[in-house]
C-alpha cells in the first residue's frame, strides 16, 4: 500500500494537467473578440473566408440580384444558407442582398416584419421562393442576361 503523502502528490499532478487542458480547451473554445487584442470580425466574414474564390458569372449574378431587388433571408447557424452562400463563392456571397435573421434584434425584428418562416429565403418582386435555389435557378427567375429565359 503506498504511503497518503505520495498518493496525494499524484493525485495534484493530475489536478494540475487536468486543470491545465481544461484552461487550453477553455482558450481555444472562447469567442475571438475576448481575446485581447484580437481583431472582431463578424460571423458572416468568417463564413466568406472559408468560401472559394467566385468566377466572373458568380459575381456578375450576385450584382444583378441586388439590382433588380432581390432580398436572400437567412440566419448565420442555418447551414441550407451557408450551402447557398457557397454556390457564389467568397466573393460573390458578399456581394448577395443578405439580410441576417438571427444576430441582432434588428435583423429579427426586419425577418419578422417580412414574414419570412423558412431560411434560406428570397424575395422578388412580390414573390416568395424558400429553399436553398441553384444559380441556374435564380438566373431564369430574375431575367440574368444569358440565362436563356
Amino acid at each position: 500500500m503506498a504511503p497518503a503523502p505520495r498518493l496525494m502528490r499524484h493525485t495534484q499532478q493530475l489536478l494540475g494537467a487536468s486543470l491545465l487542458v481544461l484552461s487550453a480547451a477553455g482558450l481555444a473554445l472562447a469567442p475571438r473578440s475576448s481575446w485581447a487584442g484580437a481583431p472582431q470580425t463578424s460571423i458572416a466574414e468568417n463564413k466568406a473566408a472559408q468560401l472559394a474564390p467566385s468566377n466572373g458569372r458568380q459575381k456578375a449574378l450576385a450584382d444583378h440580384l441586388r439590382l433588380q431587388g432581390v432580398l436572400f433571408y437567412g440566419a448565420f447557424w442555418c447551414s441550407h444558407c451557408n450551402h447557398q452562400k457557397e454556390l457564389f463563392g467568397s466573393e460573390a456571397a458578399a456581394r448577395l442582398p443578405y439580410v441576417e435573421c438571427d444576430q441582432d434584434t434588428a435583423g429579427r425584428q426586419r425577418c419578422q416584419s417580412a414574414k419570412v418562416r423558412a431560411y434560406p429565403s428570397w424575395d422578388y418582386k412580390g414573390e416568395r421562393r424558400e429553399g436553398v435555389l441553384s444559380l441556374k435557378e435564380l438566373e431564369l427567375w430574375t431575367a440574368f442576361p444569358g440565362s436563356n429565359r
